[in-house]
């Protein structure tokens, strides 16, 4: 079987990839930039931190100063401001400046500013350090408060120590080419991983661009549920990817989608048909009610197995009227033999009236008009149904001009309402029809072509049984014989060959009944069917009459 290729065209080619790696190198670069920034707020407040923690250090360690602690309580604000001052210059702070109680300033970078009132309250009464910005003299600063105590351990004023804001910034500008490295690295590093997750992207999608893809999903929705056949796609793993109403309807599967045949059906001539074990094309096959046509595909794109696409059709109310021709076509070629053969009598009739035989004239009269009505009396007298004589006498007159002598068993006995009436019908149609064939066809054996059935009903159900002299069932065929599409003969007429056996099984098996055959020459069929279920009984669907093995 030819596998589907599948062309798309390329028009748009590269775009997609295109539009997706610019896409991520905005996304990245916008990324980058703002951890950036990120990180540099971060890090401003980290090293703000520190800093106003290095001047609170510095502002204890001028407070624990001896002098400054002696001058405060006893007054000297020489002595505070020399010492302040060597400490600030030591420490590179930006300002020390020593503060009493009355925020009246006793050291400060600015000598002027010795003595005079600072505008801020003095936080440092509560006994704790405290830490912020500073926007003093010296311009904007980390500070740090502490409070100062004298000798006693009564507290005389507070220290406040500055460390001026151009250092952060100096550090903050030492610490950023490095993280500026890293975010570089990781730009370059993601758009490497964008453009092959891009290249990625282009080939699961075929180089369709997004709108394409779209509009190919809209098509497959409107196609899939559209069509009046049954539509299943398979992935390379044998997972249904595909299925549409039709296929739910047909098959009776339910949310199958995701799931393997083995799941949803269970082992038989439907499944080896749909998951590619039987190969070939217009695969027949038989439901409990509906006769399908399978064909399965696998499906490739530029050399890829991509699975396979199966569909089935329903052929069933075809296939019946198919049957219900080829059998109107064998009954009529049977009319027409025997349309020659009585225009022969009458031929023979007249010239015995010309010669004046009328004695022989009566007598060839009487003879034609009794061969056929004593074949029918001969059925009625055991068949009491006009359905079934009927069926009997029309499969006698059509094996009869096939050289084949259809005999109703003496024993057969059936009423006017016999159960599985259409049932019945169906497979003693189907089973006069194989033996006919079986019969008809080959070497004649020494007691001639002949056709056996009988009928027959009890109390517990009703039983068909037909022999032929025919070739019979190979061996080890016994049960493959009722399998969809098996037969030992080329297709006749517009009849599929293979339907007529595996019909009469899934009607047998469906009401409880039984049935057996016999192998080696000579064939032996016997139908057991138990007594109807009344209210299953309203419900069946039979097939059209029509056989073949």
């Amino acid at each position: 079987m030819t596998p589907i290729r599948t062309r798309i065209g390329r028009g748009g080619r590269g775009r997609l990839s295109a539009r997706i790696l610019a896409s991520q190198l905005v996304i990245l670069a916008l990324t980058g930039v703002i951890g950036f920034l990120l990180f540099a707020f971060a890090q401003r407040s980290a090293l703000d931190r520190t800093y106003e923690e290095r001047a609170v250090a510095i502002a204890k360690t001028t407070a624990a100063d001896p002098q400054i602690r002696r001058a405060m309580q006893e007054g000297g604000s020489d002595v505070v401001q020399a010492v302040a001052e060597r400490i600030r210059q030591s420490s590179g702070a930006s300002y020390v400046v020593v503060i009493d109680l009355h925020g009246i300033r006793h050291s400060h970078p600015m000598p002027q500013l010795v003595g005079s009132p600072v505008t801020e309250p003095v936080v440092a009464r509560d006994g704790q350090p405290h830490v912020g910005t500073d926007q003093g003299a010296t311009g904007r600063s980390a500070n740090g408060k502490v409070p100062l105590y004298g000798p006693t351990g009564t507290l005389v004023g507070e220290v406040s120590v500055g460390i001026p804001e151009h250092d952060v910034l100096g550090e903050l500008w030492r610490e950023l080419p490095t993280f500026a490295v890293y975010a570089t690295i990781a730009t370059a590093l993601g758009s490497v991983a964008a453009f092959l997750l891009a290249r990625r992207l282009k080939r699961i999608t075929f180089g369709l661009e997004l709108e394409e893809i779209a509009g190919l999903l809209q098509d497959r929705e409107a196609m899939l549920h559209g069509i009046r056949e049954g539509v299943l796609a398979f992935a390379p793993n044998g997972r249904i990817t595909v299925v549409n109403d039709e296929a739910r309807r047909l098959l009776g599967l339910g949310t199958a989608l995701g799931s393997t045949l083995a799941e949803v059906l269970p082992d038989g001539r439907l499944r080896r048909a749909l998951d590619g074990t039987l190969t070939g094309t217009d695969i027949s096959v038989l439901t409990d009610e509906h006769c399908l046509v399978v064909n399965r595909m696998p499906v490739t794109l530029r050399g890829r197995e991509l699975g396979a696409v199966v569909t089935v059709r329903d052929r069933t109310e075809l296939v019946g009227l198919l049957r219900e021709l080829d059998s109107v076509r064998g009954l009529t070629d049977a009319l027409r033999a025997q349309q020659h053969e009585f225009t022969n009598r009458l031929h023979t009739l007249a010239g015995l009236l010309d010669i004046g035989a009328y004695d022989d004239a009566y007598e060839l009269a009487v003879e034609s008009a009794g061969a056929g009505q004593a074949l029918t009396e001969s059925v009625r007298r055991r068949i009491g149904n006009p359905l079934m004589v009927g069926l009997v006498v029309a499969k006698t007159t059509v094996a009869a001009e096939r050289g084949v002598r259809v005999v109703l068993d003496d024993d057969s006995a059936l009423g006017e309402d016999p159960p599985h009436l259409r049932r019945l019908l169906t497979i003693a149609g189907n089973l006069l029809d194989n033996a006919i064939d079986a019969a008809g066809d080959g070497p004649v054996p020494p007691q001639g072509r002949v056709v056996g059935i009988r009928l027959t009903e009890d109390t517990e159900g009703t039983t068909v049984r037909v022999a032929d002299t025919g070739p019979g069932i190979p061996p080890g065929a016994g049960e493959s014989i009722f399998e969809d599409g098996w037969s030992t003969r080329p297709e006749r007429g517009t009849a599929r060959r293979g339907l007529g056996l595996a019909l009469v099984h899934r009607l047998v098996s469906r009401h409880g009944g039984t049935i057996t055959v016999s192998e080696g020459p000579g064939a032996v069929f016997t139908v057991r069917l138990p007594l109807p279920d009344p209210l299953a009984e309203r419900f069946t669907k039979v097939l059209p009459v029509g056989g073949d093995r």
